[in-house]
């Protein structure tokens, strides 16, 4: 229990407050609409209403299943209001996925999109066996409709009765290296993620915010702080090259974000050359590491607005590698996720949890306000990743003598060949240094010989057919014989996670089953 009297306001409160500040300002919008900043706050106001009605216990878990809205973002906010918790299903996650976060996290509403998730969230209330209370945007044949409530409840003044001990937000990991799981965010820990990122991410004066990413995950925590500058949130539902361009030209748009697989897209479509992106200040990246040749492309094409952005559920943000750090002069930064924020304390720690020498290796550990409280009903991972006062974070990495931090691989995925410890990511970013790899993802083979096989699986750049053998001596000129792949492997893509990173947990399954098979 921490003494309110140090904590800071809660997330929900900071919306109140920054949203009160423009009153005729536009908050949001979309391909269709828009709200203004009262509007958003009239919302919000009716939406809690309609929830404090329900008189479900503080804490009570609301789960939401949504594309990028405005009326489902000002949803999450009035639950947060209500001394509810939230937590956002993965739009592009699996039934079974969104199935075990509404059990694991047991929740007992359930808000779904009845425009994108009509189906999907049909099966989700048929099935999920604990939630009690089912709302729909837009009616969905299933549940009551929330817009039609709110319209019923008449006009309601928004208040705050979160304090700092109830549970804000209960977001699931990415379960790249296994079972998601829940991270859990009382409103003390959650109350300072907004200023963290504005004072050290260069998000424009007035902001002009698209965000194409799901707004559930790492581009909803953009919102809050262009709303506390006083900046528009504009909405599109999905990744569509297209409508991104249009709306960049069209709206002026200053700043978004993108996964780096999104930028490959942007960087091959005809229409770039085309539009004026000359209004884009900031584009952030983040979620996996970005090809430097690409990178330096995107600077020679789009302009010197790219900013990395690196976290993870536990603790988001950590680092940031801010645009005059993107500088192809200087591009073995490209391979660095930043420098720690001022909100953070950041060490490079051994297993011992004692601080590493300078260009070491060891696993980046954080301390700071905004880190988790505890994984949800897990206290022995719970344990295990916050021991000794610190969120061990399972990047290995190194840091120069300035304090940037260059990530070698998270501490599952390491290869051990030949007795040889080796980081996928460092045989990765040597290949993707060639101008013929569009994507490379680098996983350990079981092997008779050597225990595992360093094996590089690769899409090739459009028109480009790379030797492997160049490849191969590539990797043994820069790292040394023991680093270069044994295998290489061309592909046409690599499989993905929702959150658009490379799902290893699918590409190491395909060889292992193989070789299941195999000895079978």
């Amino acid at each position: 229990m921490g003494n309110p009297l140090y904590a800071f306001p809660a997330a929900c409160e900071q919306t109140l407050l920054a949203l009160a500040r423009y009153p005729e300002r536009t908050a949001f919008a979309w391909p269709g609409g828009s709200l203004t900043y009262r509007g958003a706050t009239d919302m919000i106001g009716r939406i809690q209403a309609v929830f404090m009605k329900l008189g479900f216990q503080p804490g009570s878990r609301v789960a939401f299943l949504t594309a990028n809205r405005a009326d489902a973002w000002c949803a999450g906010v009035a639950a947060q209001l209500s001394r509810l918790a939230i937590t956002w299903l993965h739009p592009l996650g699996s039934l079974d996925d969104q199935l075990f976060q509404l059990e694991d996290s047991e929740a007992q509403m359930l808000v779904v999109d009845g425009v994108t998730f009509r189906d999907r969230g049909g099966e989700l209330a048929a099935k999920a066996a604990g939630v009690k209370t089912v709302f729909t945007l837009s009616p969905a044949g299933y549940g009551a409709d929330l817009l039609q409530a709110i319209e019923a409840a008449g006009s309601a003044t928004a208040r705050s009765f979160a304090g700092p001990d109830d549970i804000a937000t209960l977001n699931y990991t990415g379960g790249t290296t296994g079972k998601s799981k829940g991270a859990l965010r009382y409103h003390r820990e959650y109350g300072g993620f907004a200023s963290a990122i504005l004072a050290d991410f260069e998000i424009p004066d007035t902001p002009r915010y698209l965000t194409v990413a799901p707004i559930s995950h790492v581009a909803g925590t953009k919102v809050l702080p262009t709303l506390m500058r006083g900046g528009t949130v504009h909405m599109l539902k999905g990744f569509d090259p297209a409508a991104v361009f249009e709306t960049i030209e069209r709206e002026k748009i200053n700043f978004t974000l993108f996964v780096p697989t999104m930028i490959y897209v942007i960087l091959d479509h005809p229409s770039l050359d085309k539009t004026d992106l000359s209004s884009l200040e900031l584009l952030l990246y983040g979620a996996s590491a970005m090809s430097p040749s690409r990178l330096v492309e995107g600077i020679g094409r789009i302009g010197p607005v790219f900013s990395q952005l690196y976290g993870q559920t536990e603790c988001y943000p950590v680092s940031v590698l801010r645009k005059a750090d993107h500088d192809p002069r200087t591009p073995e930064l490209f391979l660095s996720c930043g420098f720690p924020i001022a909100a953070c304390q950041v060490k490079i720690l051994d297993n011992d949890d004692q601080e590493v020498a300078t260009g070491e290796a060891g696993e980046i550990c954080v301390r700071g306000t905004h880190v988790m409280a505890e994984y949800w009903k897990r206290p022995d991972t719970t344990a295990e990743t916050l021991k000794n006062g610190w969120l061990h974070t399972g990047d290995i990495a190194r840091s120069d003598e300035r304090g940037y931090l260059f990530i070698l691989d998270r501490k599952k995925d390491m290869i051990v060949s030949g007795g040889f410890n080796i980081f996928p990511r460092e045989v990765e970013d040597v290949l993707s240094q060639h101008a013929d790899v569009a994507m490379v993802a680098v996983v350990g083979v079981p092997d008779d010989k050597w225990g595992e096989a360093v094996t590089a699986v690769i899409v090739a750049r459009e028109g480009a057919r790379p030797n492997p053998d160049e490849l191969i001596n590539l990797v043994k000129a820069k790292k040394g014989s023991a680093h270069a792949p044994k295998h290489i492997e061309f592909v046409s893509e690599l499989p993905m996670t929702g959150v658009g990173k490379v799902d290893k947990k699918v590409l190491k399954a395909g060889f292992w089953a193989g070789r299941e098979r195999m000895v079978g």
